[in-house]
C-alpha cells in the first residue's frame, strides 16, 4: 500500500498538527477531511524512496542488461559503444 501525505487547507490543528501521512490501498475513496479534525484537506506530491546503498553502473553491466550505451560525439550527435 502506498503513503500518502496530507496537510490542512486551511489553519492548524492540535490533533493532527497540520500535515500527516497515511498508508492506503489504491482502491480506497480519496480524503477529502482529516480522520482527526475532519478539517478540510489536501494531497501532496510527495518524493519516492530509493534504496540507500546503489553501485554506480558499469558501461559492462549497462550492456549486460540490454541497455544502449552512447557516447556523445558533437552537439546533439551520440554513437553507439
Amino acid at each position: 500500500m502506498p503513503l500518502y501525505e496530507y496537510e490542512l487547507c486551511d489553519g492548524s490543528c492540535a490533533a493532527c498538527g497540520g500535515r500527516f501521512t497515511l498508508r492506503r490501498p489504491l482502491t480506497a475513496k480519496e480524503l477529502t477531511a482529516c480522520p482527526a479534525c475532519k478539517k478540510p484537506i489536501r494531497k501532496l506530491i510527495s518524493g519516492f524512496n530509493t534504496p540507500s546503498i546503489t553501485k554506480p553502473v558499469s558501461i559492462s553491466d549497462a550492456k549486460k542488461a540490454g541497455f544502449a550505451v552512447l557516447k556523445r560525439v558533437n552537439k546533439g550527435e551520440y554513437e553507439a559503444l
